[in-house]
């Protein structure tokens, strides 16, 4: 095999897949996120050291938009891209070294809060100086903020929850991320405080992140749970998992819409605009109603599936 052809099989193998993988993703931030995860696999860096850079990116990027200067934020803007491309690349890296640890999917997630809180902080405290409106009502961009955030959190854990439940009936267990809280909760009562406290801190945390993506996917758990009692352990038969994937596939395009780069596109417009306020307007409204859909087109495909399975189709 040709070097050019084994890079390109390397490349393929450091993605999670052609269906959850978003277009942006795939003709920029990919390619960039592999070159930065060969460099950092021949340097030795893991995939959580590249996290916890992109962290200190977000953050700069997220303190560059307070500023009422359209060169700061292009500066900002270049952050942001910087450290989503750190954020790719620390996947692509362990997929390649096969250094996958619950604690750095954790991370991985905490490391986009941060960017997106210090975002959120610096557009309020920037309307509060700049808005004659914000300024002479100082409390509705931070309520603003507290309702947008809480739905950028359920959008964003939705949307993963949904790309790792097609990847499972894609891949199999692993090349899946999909847990439950069962399993969770086993082991973390397994798990002694001493000498773990903060993995099972860390745990405590997923557990309560992980229930509440279920408990927002009630069809999708009587599913689940239909699987285990007519399949138990066994991997369900590849006339379900066809059926699945093809009921799913038109879902992905959601997923990616409410993950990174649609967000990115929102924010930079609004900046541009020196409205910043208006990444707000973008998320409670465009992004809540894509997730409402979202989440009914999901759970019917899920009870479609269900009622076939105890009707003796597969």
């Amino acid at each position: 095999m040709t070097e050019t052809a084994n890079t390109t099989s390397s490349y393929k193998a450091s993605l999670k897949s052609l269906d959850t993988e978003e277009g942006i993703d795939l003709v920029f931030y990919r390619p960039i996120g592999y070159a930065w995860a060969c460099l950092a696999k021949k340097l030795g860096v893991t995939p959580n050291a590249i996290t916890i850079a992109s962290i200190f990116l977000g953050i700069g990027a997220g303190i560059a938009f307070y500023y009422n200067n359209i060169w700061i934020n292009v500066l900002g803007m270049f952050l942001l891209i910087w450290a989503n491309s750190f954020d790719s690349a620390d996947g692509q890296l362990a997929r390649m070294t096969k250094q996958y640890s619950r604690i750095g999917r954790i991370l991985d997630g905490v490391s986009g809060n941060l960017w997106f809180i210090t975002i959120y902080l610096a557009i309020c405290l920037r309307e509060n100086v700049t808005s004659e409106f914000f300024s002479a009502h100082p409390w509705v961009i931070w309520v603003m903020a507290v309702v947008t955030g809480l739905c950028h959190a359920k959008q964003a854990a939705m949307a993963d929850y949904y790309r790792q439940f097609h990847l499972y009936f894609l891949k199999g267990e692993e090349g899946s991320e999909l847990d439950s809280t069962t399993a969770l909760r086993a082991t973390y009562a397994a798990l002694p405080w001493k000498g773990n406290f903060m993995k099972k801190l860390t745990m405590w945390f997923y557990i309560n992140y992980t229930a509440n993506q279920e408990a927002f996917t009630p069809a999708m758990q009587a599913l689940r749970e239909a699987l285990r009692r007519r399949f138990g352990n066994a991997t369900a038969p590849q006339k379900f998992r066809d059926d699945f994937h093809r009921m799913s596939l038109p879902l992905m395009k959601y997923t990616n819409i409410l993950s990174f780069n649609w967000r990115c596109i929102a924010l930079f417009v609004s900046l541009f605009l020196r409205m910043p306020w208006l990444y707000f307007a973008f998320e409670l409204v465009v992004l809540n109603v894509l997730l409402v859909y979202m989440v009914w087109r999901h759970e019917r495909i899920c009870r479609t599936l269900t009622n076939d399975l105890n009707n003796g189709k597969y």
